[in-house]
């Protein structure tokens, strides 16, 4: 890259330096793109430039792989339902940990190692939850375990943490209102309910597809902006399907709550983040009023 293009790509991203300076944006970070250390370094490095920046990220952060390798090592099966992980009182206690313990304090790590400034809070201090109950092939309800869904935010520890321009990093568990007990929650819709409740200005998806497309099986067909209206009709006409349904129905559940903007994002590629934020055309899809 000759320093003429270092400068101009300095140049593009300067009108969104200047817009989002002082602005909240939560990251969500998830898939297979967790699962390469390299990729979530060049993430953790991008979320400082936004810390340096003087933006204010927030980041949840999902685990699935590694709990169900951990589940693997305790002879349980990982089994699904509708999407949603089966997690007896043994699993649970293998989820709070793998969060709590590894992924959770290794992010926070990373950023530091970057020189930025960012502390775990256990999704438990963050998300209020109730159980609910999945649905099999037939439609039918069954028990899922110690599985619930965010009934509401205490978002005082993130809140002072921002103010102290320090990154919350959270993870996606629940306390039961009734119980206090964790809940194993589905990180898009935990990150979700967050940003609807401080109505950020960006909720990033950072996982392992492109962002929405016209043919799934053909990633030139990235569909690079959609609004609420759209996204019906493109749910409507089975062109979203499957795991993006839920993931849709937040980002416009978000927009409607107050959010700015919502960005689908392809975490493999090397800072995808900064160049969905600070680019004109972007990356990924994002999803507008």
């Amino acid at each position: 890259m000759k320093p003429i293009d270092k400068a101009t790509a300095l140049i593009e991203a300067l009108p969104y330096l200047q817009a989002f300076r002082g602005k909240t944006f939560l990251i969500k970070m998830g898939g297979s793109a967790m699962e390469d250390p390299e990729l979530v370094a060049k993430v953790m490095r991008d979320i400082v430039f936004l810390e340096v920046a003087g933006i204010n990220p927030i980041v949840v952060h999902g685990g699935g792989k590694a709990i169900s390798a951990a589940m693997e090592q305790a002879g349980l099966e990982a089994r699904f339902i509708g999407g949603f992980r089966v997690t007896s009182d043994d699993a649970i206690d293998i989820v709070s940990r793998v969060l709590s313990e590894e992924i959770n304090p290794g992010l926070v790590h990373m950023l530091r190692n970057f020189g930025g400034k960012a502390v775990g809070i256990p999704g438990t201090e963050v998300f209020l939850g109730e159980k609910i109950k999945g649905s099999d092939p037939d439609g039918n309800k069954v028990d899922i375990g110690r599985v619930g869904e965010v009934v509401g935010c205490q978002t005082e520890h993130v809140s002072k943490a921002k103010e102290a321009e320090i990154v919350p990093v959270i993870s996606p568990l629940a306390a039961e209102l009734a119980t206090g007990r964790p809940l194993n929650i589905n990180a898009d819709l935990a990150a979700a309910a967050l940003a609807k409740e401080l109505r950020v200005t960006k909720l990033v998806y950072l996982s392992d597809v492109p962002g929405l497309l016209s043919d799934p099986s053909d990633p030139s067909t990235l569909i690079h902006s959609v609004t609420r209206a759209d996204a019906d009709s493109l749910i409507a006409d089975g062109t979203i399907s499957g795991g993006m349904i839920p993931k849709i129905r937040s980002a416009t559940d978000a927009l409607t709550a107050g959010v700015r903007k919502v960005h689908f994002v392809d975490g493999r590629q090397p800072h995808a983040l900064l160049l969905e934020i600070f680019t004109d055309g972007g990356i990924g899809t994002e999803v507008v009023r």
